[in-house]
């Protein structure tokens, strides 16, 4: 599994970092998404599959 991040695309609401907080955080220049850990261990694909779907501008994405 590997995180994609359109940080062009996102708008800082943050729903990344309130889900997953250990694989996301948010720049503190623009409040845009900041990747920690682009290749998360398997045990956490469902918090990050629930952190992309609840991205609001679609900024995030998973490739398997």
């Amino acid at each position: 599994m590997k995180i994609k991040a359109d940080t062009g695309r996102c708008i800082g609401a943050g729903m990344c970092v309130l889900t997953l907080p250990q694989v996301f955080d948010q720049s503190e220049d623009d409040g845009t998404v900041v990747v920690l850990d682009a290749e998360p261990s398997a045990d956490l694909a469902p918090a990050v599959n629930r952190a992309v779907q609840l991205c609001p501008s679609g900024a995030l994405s998973v490739e398997e």
